[in-house]
């Protein structure tokens, strides 16, 4: 196939894709995608043709046999695989030649032979597979990306076969050709090569449409080889060769879903959070959760602040402070009178008697408080302040409650003057009970600090 020939296939090849692309756009509007909706809801293989320039000159600087530029002509096609919003798997094919001159040197010799070269032609095919990262395709400015900037690398191999120009006498006629490693330019089995090849390149894309969009691309290949120019000057170089194009690229299976590497996921999580029907769940969840507070804080009503729940409470409206049972109805306990008259007349050294779950003194211990602090004032006398608690709640948290207690008996004594090298205080939660802990009756009297000199 002649040059000719092959300029004109590329260009009925791209009106025909860019037909098909026309049909495809017709379809159906895109279903909404959800962020976490899997890669079913998106298009994610794409076609691709391109035509550029071929040409010794990198952009990188590599140095190279031939130094003087000719621009050739390259094509390819492309299939890629987009995995994520930013990555995707390209197979490309291509094809050219690529041609270059001995430049202001006059002739390139091969350093072994003798002969010298004023020009090399290399037609060429290649396959590689390269990785492409799409190193913006999450764009914070735009709701939609419209252009996305690519770099790829990848690997494959290289198939040519060199042809050099000149003589291996002084004059260098450039009639006189030679096909690489035969012994005359009639040889009709030229001898073709193989090499790995390592495609590096970049490029920028643009979203024409839901389906077409157009590549311009530049990429440096690095053959690992040094008869690419059909020389080997015989020291450890390689030769390389650019290709800087321009093509279209086809999303497959038309518009029906968003192609992946044009979404924008930050877009697509702030529509989610603000979509109307989320919103409206949430709202309903919110006038549930509304309920379900109103309920609780009804179930813990307590009106007259008995301790006791309005729907449980048989005896509404005690009085505060009123001690009351689990039924909120008052209790009414001989003992505790007794002992509360004993306190009255300011005992030193009676029991101390407690709240439910309180460590706080009651203003009736007070005169026994004082009484006591007198004697310990004036006799210097050492004692041990013992705390109890009744049985309800765990052995754990009563220890802890009889602590408290004792302390704050202690406190109170040290505040009055007494030396605290003389109290030593110690817990027995609910050990030594003077009363029946199934009753409430027996329960008041444990609650208490008793004295031990």
């Amino acid at each position: 196939m002649n040059y000719s020939t092959l300029k004109k296939t590329v260009a009925l090849s791209v009106a025909s894709l860019m037909a098909v692309a026309a049909v495809n756009a017709q379809d159906a509007a895109k279903p909404a995608a959800k962020v976490f909706g899997g890669a079913g809801q998106y298009s994610t293989w794409d076609l691709g043709i391109n035509v550029g320039a071929t040409s010794t000159t990198m952009a990188t600087g590599q140095a190279a046999d031939f130094n003087g530029n000719i621009v050739s002509l390259g094509f390819g096609a492309s299939l890629k695989k987009q995995l994520a919003h930013s990555f995707a798997l390209r197979l490309d094919l291509n094809g050219g030649k690529v041609q270059g001159t001995a430049g202001n040197a006059g002739y390139v010799g091969d350093g072994v032979t003798g002969n010298r070269y004023i020009k090399f032609s290399t037609p060429y095919m290649q396959g590689t597979i390269s990785g492409v990262v799409n190193v913006a395709t999450i764009d914070f400015l735009r709701r939609e990306n419209s252009v996305n900037f690519l770099i790829s690398a990848g690997a494959g191999l290289i198939n040519f076969n060199p042809t050099v120009y000149g003589a291996t006498t002084p004059g260098y006629p450039t009639t006189v050709s030679a096909t690489y490693n035969t012994a005359s330019a009639t040889n009709t089995n030229p001898h073709r090569v193989t090499n790995l090849v390592i495609p590096v390149g970049v490029g920028v894309k643009f979203k024409l449409s839901d389906v077409v969009g157009l590549n311009l691309g530049y990429n440096e290949n690095f053959i690992d080889g040094d008869v690419f120019d059909g020389v080997n000057r015989a020291h450890p170089t390689k030769d390389h060769y650019s290709y800087g194009y321009a093509g279209l690229e086809f999303t497959l299976g038309g518009a029906s879903k968003p192609n992946l590497q044009w979404v924008n996921p930050v877009a697509m999580m702030y529509d989610e959070l603000y979509d109307e029907t989320l919103r409206k769940e949430v709202e309903a969840l919110k006038g549930r959760v509304t309920n379900v507070e109103n309920a609780v804080n009804d179930l813990k009503k307590d009106s007259d602040g008995d301790g006791v729940a309005d729907q449980f409470d048989k005896c509404p409206n005690t009085p505060a402070g009123t001690v009351v049972d689990g039924s909120g109805c008052p209790i009414v306990f001989p003992k505790v009178a007794e002992a509360a008259a004993a306190g009255a007349t300011g005992e030193a050294y009676s029991n101390i008697q407690f709240e439910f779950d309180s460590s706080v003194l009651r203003t009736s211990s007070y005169p026994v408080l004082d009484a006591t602090s007198a004697d310990l004032r004036a006799n210097g006398a050492k004692v041990e302040i013992g705390g109890y608690a009744s049985s309800e709640g765990t052995a754990a948290h009563n220890l802890s409650l009889s602590k408290d207690r004792a302390n704050s008996v202690k406190t109170y004594l040290v505040n009055s003057g007494v030396d605290a090298k003389n109290l030593k205080t110690k817990g027995y939660g609910e050990t030594n009970p003077l009363a029946d802990n199934s009753t409430e009756e027996g329960r008041v009297m444990n609650r208490r600090v008793s004295f031990k000199r």
